[in-house]
């Protein structure tokens, strides 16, 4: 089978509970994420609940990390969604891993847009979108 993207699904327990807090730092965080692993950043937004956490988005020209935070039990689910080769996201996630501190993740990977071998339409041309 061959799929047009790869989507990791970020548990990351035991944060760093300031650091998940800080709305600068967790946009930054992703920003460097992205990046850093290769991809095209076309845009962000990012928003402080109160009285805490933080979530953001970065949309990449091959699709998008995004973030919700809950600082008060040190836990962040992030998504990081790729298609085409340029971009990894595994390396995405571990520098999004290590910037908040993180020391009990877990990364669930999907295969998206499942087409199978030697489908008539092939998809070693698709471009990231």
């Amino acid at each position: 089978m061959n799929a047009l993207g790869r989507h990791l699904l970020l548990e990351l327990k035991e944060c760093n509970r300031e650091l998940l807090d800080d709305l600068d730092f967790v946009r930054q965080a992703m920003l460097s994420a992205a990046n850093e692993a290769g991809a095209t950043v076309v845009g962000e937004s990012f928003h402080k609940f109160n009285p805490v956490g933080v979530t953001g988005i970065v949309a990449i020209a091959e699709s998008h990390l995004c973030i919700h935070t809950w600082p008060e039990y040190g836990y962040a689910a992030a998504d990081v969604f790729t298609c085409g080769e340029e971009f990894d996201p595994r390396k995405a996630a571990d520098i999004l891993i290590g910037k908040l501190g993180c020391s009990d993740p877990v990364i669930e990977e999907v295969q998206r847009g499942l087409f199978p071998q030697g489908d008539a339409q092939s998809l070693s041309g698709v471009q990231a979108r």
